[in-house]
């Protein structure tokens, strides 16, 4: 797993979530809206709205929210048109980072983008410099304590899942978003529990980042996610879950 993943993990079983939850209600109705305009409002065929959907559910978001940004995203309902957009550059140790934003105002989002990388030892990088790196990929992570390696492997792949992978406290089930929703049925359907299920982009190598320059990434990491026109970050560092403790509370 990504170290971003592993931030994303923390902060989430520290309650970090419910700490912003309007900022967070107001990113997910952004993201159910666009997929649903991109793909239609039908979460058995629209798997970026199903992915969408099921995040909104896990920070209990009421379904009439759900319901009503759907329809903005189908036209059924007036709304703001939103543009995705996403950015490109480096972080601290030359960490690649990917931003996605979903905006109405792309001058404002780029500047303050800008903006936050530059102040956090990161720039922006042109359209193209660091993508190559990243697969889309959905991640399902689960926490080892009380697991049974075995049958979780084997509940996982016959389920579609591409890869279990050991990530020290976690097990880290990754497939194509394809199967997303196959996989966290039969882990379900089996008992396990998992502190994050998401969409996500995956790097095909990372870089490991100690002491001073992994700091400076996680002020990053929090000050993008932060924006309210940014949706999701995700980029190649390995840092010590020790680090990420500490920098989370």
């Amino acid at each position: 797993m990504s170290g971003h993943s592993k931030w994303s993990t923390i902060k989430h079983k520290k309650g970090a979530a419910d700490a912003k939850r309007g900022k967070i209600f107001s990113k997910i109705i952004k993201e159910i809206t666009v997929a649903a305009r991109l793909a239609g409002g039908d979460t058995g065929s629209n798997a970026r709205l199903r992915a969408a959907v099921l995040k909104a559910k896990e920070v209990n978001m009421p379904a009439d929210n759900i319901k009503r940004a759907i329809q903005k995203g189908t036209g059924e309902l007036p709304g703001v048109s939103y543009e995705e957009i996403v950015y490109e550059g480096y972080g601290p140790g030359g960490v690649a980072v990917m931003i996605e934003s979903l905006t109405d105002n792309k001058n404002r989002t780029v500047s303050e983008v800008r903006y936050i990388l530059s102040k956090n030892h990161g720039n922006l990088g042109e359209t193209g410099c660091v993508s190559w790196m990243f697969q889309t990929r959905c991640l399902i992570v689960v926490e080892k304590e009380g697991v049974d390696e075995d049958r979780l492997l084997e509940t996982a792949l016959e389920a579609g899942a591409e890869d279990v992978k050991d990530a020290g406290k976690t097990f880290d089930i990754i497939m194509e978003p394809a199967h997303f929703e196959n996989v966290k049925k039969a882990l379900d359907a089996a008992g396990f529990r998992y502190p994050l299920a998401e969409l996500t982009k995956v790097p095909q190598t990372s870089i490991r980042l100690e002491g001073k320059e992994a700091e400076q990434m996680l002020k990053l990491l929090s000050a993008l996610e932060d924006n309210d026109d940014v949706n999701a970050v995700h980029a190649n560092f390995e840092i010590d879950d020790e680090i990420m403790e500490r920098m989370s509370d």
